[in-house]
């Protein structure tokens, strides 16, 4: 059975101070012990963050990013052996943010994806359609496109370890949400390209979450659709209760 999700990117938000504060409220709250609340800090807060919940099974801790290269001479690059032995367990890879403020590409993607696998780390992997894209009802050619040129080169026991996030682009960061009924469309799309490539046992264990201003109004909604295994959180991971409300949503 897929495992229910909810992955907080607090982006480029919090001092250590502010970002310890926050994991200890979220350690005080009640949520369900069955969905994995996944933290997704700055790099800086990997290591003391990773100790705070060592010893919560429903808790673990992501880097939002990482090198695609072992190591370096990579000035202020951080490696996936780095994350790694600081605790964590996931990495995000692939998000709107990065592609868009970084440029970062599918080659580049596939690289990073390789190096956190073999580095023990699950990557949460982002895809989405813009708002053209969208508009032009491209958006799922798009998200295929994305899938078969960053993904689809792994073997089904590597693919099998991943969490996909999909992200409609222009949802990220505008107050924009796509329907229950658009995300459900779009997760059930993803689900059925996995099935074509490495077959039902896999493309149903796979956990797909919802990464488009999901908040504690809409994630009751978007977590009844059946293809909808969580949400990969923004603004709404930076406040305990709001976070834990959305984990407390299925």
């Amino acid at each position: 059975m897929r495992r229910k999700i909810v992955a907080g990117n607090w982006k480029m938000n919090k001092n250590i101070h502010q970002g310890l504060e926050l994991v200890n409220e979220l350690i005080a709250l009640d949520s369900p012990a069955d969905v994995l609340k996944i933290i997704a800090p700055p790099f800086v807060h990997i290591a003391h963050i990773s100790q705070l919940v060592k010893s919560k099974s429903d808790m673990a801790v992501a880097a939002q990013n990482c090198h695609q290269e072992t190591s370096g001479a990579y000035t202020g690059e951080i490696s996936a052996e780095m994350i790694s032995s600081c605790g964590a367990q996931y990495v995000i890879i692939g998000h709107s943010e990065r592609r868009l403020y970084f440029g970062e590409n599918s080659a580049l993607l596939t690289q990073k994806v390789n190096t956190a696998l073999a580095n023990s780390l699950t990557p949460i992997f982002c895809l989405g359609e813009n708002m053209e894209e969208r508009n032009a009802n491209k958006h799922l050619e798009a998200v295929k496109q994305q899938l078969k040129d960053a993904l689809f080169h792994l073997t089904p026991a590597e693919f099998s370890k991943l969490i996909i996030a999909y992200e409609p682009v222009w949802a990220i960061g505008t107050g924009l949400t796509a329907t229950s009924h658009q995300a459900q469309g779009m997760h059930n799309f993803i689900r059925a390209e996995i099935n074509k490539k490495y077959g039902k046992d896999i493309s149903e264990q796979i956990s797909i979450l919802y990464g488009g201003s999901c908040n504690a109004q809409n994630a009751k909604e978007l977590f009844a659709c059946i293809d909808v295994d969580g949400g990969l959180i923004g603004g709404a991971s930076l406040k305990a209760a709001d976070f834990i409300a959305i984990a407390n949503s299925f």
